[in-house]
């Protein structure tokens, strides 16, 4: 039976007393996930505690409350500074701002990800799989079995895809790997100064946040040269226009003035963008391709359904994906198991109420994805990889606001089918030519920052099919 907490006021969420959290920081800076799971089976779906043992939050995995917030009173609930912090770092773009200019920005950058223009993005992304199979071409070369880090690999792919979208050639190799290794620098140390906050005197003295106030710095000038080599190489070819991401925003103008972003915006969104969208894709292409090596009677059945839909290597193009259903299962399986962006905040901007609990303005809600998707009362046998949950028809049905690897409401991620498209892509172009084993029978520890990656290496081991 569960111990009420002897600080809960009457009829309102229980509060971990602030002695305790601020006592099990460290740990909980250390392993967030485990100290949250372990609180929520103690005190319920929702709990009162202090941030870092200095801020006060409410954490929750209550379905019925994270709808309450992102969609049916999503007007009264903005990100919080936890989030809009990250401006000092990327900018104002899609994922930081609020209100009329966050709605303003979203029109202008929603035509980017629809369906028509994705279709014409899938060569390029089924190209940075090809180039990423053709790397296992390579070490398989002289033995049938390669073992790599499976996160590097996908952190590289994903960020080849994104850029490639955004910027068509204007980025080398080099230079993606650059934008790549600072973005993930810049939200580690971001991370520590939330979790940490008391530490925050001794990074001042230390210099690390200058240093990575220059990082932020030298990541939009990279970013502003590579706008100006597209430009540069536009006038010089001439129309057509190229289909990539960048040309279609410096072609966009907005419906109130028909003017075009200004530089400084444009910067801001394309770094949300790239951040947005290879860091949550790597992740999830990293756990996904764990699992099927985990679990090879489902690699086999998502083999399987490719060779029938695909015979002769036929290359798989946007259209064909309806017909490759497990694959996509595949992709929301290990998404619910491993959610990118585990977890997301919101502050009341002014008083409100759910279920009779009064919510006064100014509260900051931590919506803990990770252990929506592991709620037991939600998901039977939980913590088992089952990509059939998500077949059409399949019992029980998908619980109603369960679900939300991408958010929900008007803030639902623009990238999504963007990211769905992407990662089925890989999958598909990976295991038709390559069987994933495990590397070894330890279960990976998971670091969750902004976004939820494995901690340190992943290493599987890919062998070459016959034929």
């Amino acid at each position: 039976m569960r111990e009420p907490s002897t600080a809960a006021p009457a009829g309102g969420w229980p509060q971990v007393p602030r002695r305790i959290t601020l006592r099990n920081s460290l740990k909980s800076a250390r392993d967030p996930i485990g100290a949250l799971n372990q609180l929520l089976a103690h005190y319920g779906d929702t709990v009162r505690l202090y941030l870092g043992g200095v801020r006060p939050t409410v954490v929750t995995r209550d379905p019925a409350l994270m709808q309450h917030i992102l969609q049916k009173n999503h007007r009264r609930y903005h990100k919080s500074d936890l989030t809009h912090g990250l401006v000092r770092y990327l900018g104002r773009g899609l994922l930081t701002n609020e209100g009329a200019d966050w709605l303003r920005q979203r029109r202008l950058i929603q035509p980017g990800f629809h369906r028509q223009r994705l279709a014409g993005l899938t060569r390029l992304m089924r190209a940075a799989a090809d180039e990423w199979v053709a790397e296992l071409d390579a070490l398989t070369a002289a033995s049938p079995v390669a073992e790599l880090d499976v996160h590097a690999a996908m952190t590289r792919v994903a960020f080849r895809i994104v850029a490639r979208s955004v910027f068509g050639d204007s980025l080398s190799e080099g230079q993606l790997a650059q934008l790549s290794d600072w973005l993930t620098d810049i939200q580690a140390f971001y991370i520590t100064t939330i979790r940490q906050p008391y530490l925050r005197p001794w990074h001042w003295v230390r210099g690390n946040y200058g240093r990575h106030d220059r990082l932020a710095s030298q990541l939009r000038e990279l970013v502003r040269a590579a706008i100006a080599r597209h430009q540069a190489a536009q006038a010089a070819a001439g129309p057509p226009a190229p289909d990539d991401l960048l040309q279609m925003l410096l072609d966009a103008r907005y419906e109130d003035t028909g003017e075009a972003m200004t530089e400084n915006q444009l910067l801001d969104e394309l770094n949300i963008l790239l951040v947005a969208g290879h860091e949550t894709s790597a992740n999830a292409l990293a756990w996904a391709l764990y699992l099927l090596a985990r679990h090879p009677a489902e690699q086999a059945a998502l083999v399987a359904e490719i060779e029938r839909e695909l015979p002769g290597g036929r290359p798989p193009e946007f259209a064909d994906l309806p017909r490759l259903p497990y694959a996509l299962h595949v992709v929301q399986e290990a998404m619910r198991l491993y959610p990118p962006a585990w977890i997301m905040d919101r502050v009341a901007t002014e008083p409100d109420e759910f279920q009779g609990q009064p919510i006064p303005k100014g509260t900051l809600f931590s919506l803990y994805l990770y252990g929506l998707h592991h709620h037991p009362a939600l998901w039977p046998d939980a913590e088992v990889f089952r990509p059939e949950r998500f077949a059409a028809g399949a019992q029980p049905p998908l619980p109603a606001y369960g679900y939300l690897p991408f958010g929900a409401g008007p803030r639902l991620c623009v990238g999504q089918q963007f990211a769905l498209t992407e990662l089925q892509l890989v999958l598909i172009q990976t295991l038709r030519r390559y069987q994933v084993e495990p590397a070894s029978p330890a279960v990976p520890i998971m670091s969750p920052l902004i976004t939820l990656r494995p901690g340190g290496a992943l290493p599987l081991r890919f062998r070459r099919r016959a034929g």
